[in-house]
């Protein structure tokens, strides 16, 4: 087999796992929006080109029989303070380990890689053990207190990685010129960090949209809950059939993740491929 028919088959073949990964990742998805389009509640009448388009389910949503604002309301809390949290925490612990040295540094950092290794699941009844001692059980404070502690690790592992590659010579001009370690951390280190921390932002915003099992754990209210939860009680509870409502719903939860990926878009590529270079 000569090397220009081994090239068209290669070609040929990552086209087909191209292909496959193209259907198996749309195909839901224009399932989702085809049915958010479809008149009743029924999902064994509804079909992936709706024969009656309509909006009803859109603005059922934004009416006052539903709870789908308070619930999109409360997501937004969570992850915009949760986003906001974890910049602000893993930046000042992830220069702590970049730029000094300390007795336990270097355990604390295997403790930080450890730590990424044990599934949440596993701490699941310790934490509503202890949100529920300290009166935090069923309240959004609580959810964002185990979300940002929760990502602390893995996003302080992420971003020190970014600050290695921070040359240390610009910290020492600057403290020649009289800057202290704060002063050297907000006006150095963090807008030069600005890739890797929009990467952190976005992921610590998009992870509690679309968590499902720690809100519906820590949260019993309905007032109180987030959009997953809220979502699944359509389809649930008993003799619920709503879902077009459920579809129409879940498509409007990615209006927030797009707006922010295309604000942040510049940032990520960059941010991702440094923040993995050290460590």
């Amino acid at each position: 087999m000569n090397q220009k028919k081994k090239s068209r088959i290669e070609v040929t073949a990552m086209y087909l796992v191209l292909l496959v990964v193209a259907v198996v990742i749309f195909y839901p998805l224009i399932w989702t929006v085809g049915i958010s389009f479809n008149q009743g509640n029924s999902l064994y009448s509804s079909s992936i080109i709706p024969e009656n388009f309509s909006l009803d389910h859109y603005k059922w949503l934004f009416s006052a029989e539903s709870d789908y604002l308070i619930w999109y309301k409360n997501s937004l809390i969570v992850s915009g303070a949760t986003a906001v949290g974890s910049v602000i925490f893993t930046s000042l612990v992830a220069y702590a380990f970049s730029r000094y040295q300390f007795v336990g540094r270097k355990n604390g950092l295997y403790i930080f890689l450890l730590l990424q290794m044990f599934p949440v699941m596993m701490a699941m009844v310790a934490l509503y053990i202890f949100l529920n001692m300290i009166g935090l059980l069923d309240t959004l404070t609580g959810l964002i207190l185990i979300y940002l502690g929760g990502q602390i690790p893995f996003n302080a592992w992420l971003v020190k990685g970014y600050f290695d590659t921070i040359p240390r010579e610009l910290d020492q001009a600057a403290r020649i010129d009289g800057a202290g370690h704060l002063r050297v951390f907000w006006s150095i280190m963090l807008p030069l960090a600005k890739p890797i921390l929009a990467v952190v932002a976005l992921f610590n915003f998009m992870m509690p949209l679309f968590d499902f099992l720690l809100p519906s754990i820590v949260l019993s209210s309905a007032d109180n809950y987030t959009l997953a939860v809220g979502l699944y009680n359509f389809i649930n509870d008993q003799f619920a059939n709503n879902f077009t409502r459920f579809a129409a719903g879940s498509i409007l939860v990615a209006v927030p993740i797009a707006a922010i990926y295309l604000y942040l878009q510049r940032y990520l590529i960059s941010g991702l491929t440094a923040g993995g270079t050290k460590g």
